[in-house]
């Protein structure tokens, strides 16, 4: 398998709390309105990411997958994962509050909707100065039940706000109810999945006048306590990779690149994801090289060695599936 940088077109998503972040800030290239995420690398039935640039141009992941099996995803994760890739990488624009929501286990996924279940994290690349985000219940004892009585009046009292700034990380566990505020731009990484079960969407109705759906039965079952509001306390290291999250089903460190560094991924059995969160960067695999942008996403192959970062001030989260 060829070594270099991937990039994927990005697969853009209307969505009813989307704006115009991803084009304006993020440069992505569309005559969409209300887009609320961009799909960076998907493995979802309907949504596969197609190569953009070099001798993969024009495939797609799954392809790629099928094709190169361990040498592209890590000789672990191709025997627990097969031709599926196991995560979603997105970036996220909320220009109003995304619905209250919670997302199922594994064991749950894969009872109602033979999928994988919905552990992911977010990282706060821009928002504006009053935004918050939904993380939690605010009493630890609380009988989920009362996900099906939630409503405008008592909404403030059940669920835990916190506020966020460029910089904050949140790792949200499957069983955690949670939503991003309004003023929010982020990255999520996420396992591959696209179960949401909504248990509040702020009243709010569709261009023909309709509520979307609920799904307060299934939340209710999903939803678990946590005693953490799953706020990340990273520190920072100039040309370092600095821990973010790590959990079973993903690593995400964060590189602060200042200048020209080299990092040794051969002892890890796994592909890589790059996704700039800012500034630019040149990245250098097996003597080919690709420039990211704030908001661009670049994908290595397993069998990467060594990797060349070269910038004045760029933030890369840096992605693996160490399994």
């Amino acid at each position: 398998m060829k070594v270099y940088p991937i990039k994927f077109n990005p697969i853009l998503k209307e969505k009813i709390w989307g704006g115009n972040k991803l084009s304006t800030i993020l440069a992505k290239q569309t005559n969409k309105q209300d887009v609320g995420e961009s799909w960076e690398v998907s493995d979802v039935n309907g949504n596969i990411s197609v190569v953009s640039n070099g001798i993969y141009k024009g495939k797609n992941l799954k392809s790629l997958l099928i094709e190169h099996e361990a040498l592209f995803l890590g000789a672990s994760n191709f025997e627990n994962f097969g031709h599926q890739f196991p995560l979603l990488i997105k970036f996220l624009d909320a220009n109003t509050d995304l619905s209250v929501q919670v997302h199922p286990d594994n064991d749950m996924a894969k009872k109602y909707h033979n999928s994988f279940g919905k552990t992911e994290m977010w990282y706060i690349m821009d928002s504006d100065d009053d935004a918050n985000i939904v993380m939690g219940l605010k009493n630890e004892n609380a009988n989920p039940q009362i996900l099906n009585h939630i409503t405008s009046e008592n909404i403030e009292s059940v669920f835990n706000r916190e506020c966020v700034k460029k910089g904050d990380s949140f790792f949200i566990p499957a069983g955690k109810i949670h939503a991003i505020g309004a003023g929010v731009l982020a990255a999520e990484i996420q396992q591959t999945s696209d179960i949401t079960y909504r248990v509040y969407d702020w009243d709010r109705t569709d261009d023909k006048g309709e509520k979307r759906e609920l799904h307060t039965k299934l939340a209710e079952k999903a939803t678990k306590q946590f005693h953490s509001n799953g706020k990340s306390n990273y520190q920072l290291q100039s040309n370092r990779s600095s821990n973010i999250v790590d959990c079973e089903y993903f690593t995400t460190n964060i590189i602060n690149v200042e200048s020209e560094c080299v990092k040794d991924y051969s002892n890890l059995d796994s592909f890589l994801i790059f996704m700039c969160v800012e500034g630019q960067v040149n990245i250098t695999a097996d003597g080919e090289f690709e420039t990211l942008q704030m908001g661009e996403t670049i994908l290595l192959p397993a069998i990467t060695n060594q990797v060349m970062f070269s910038s004045e001030n760029a933030k890369l989260l840096e992605v693996y599936v160490n399994a």
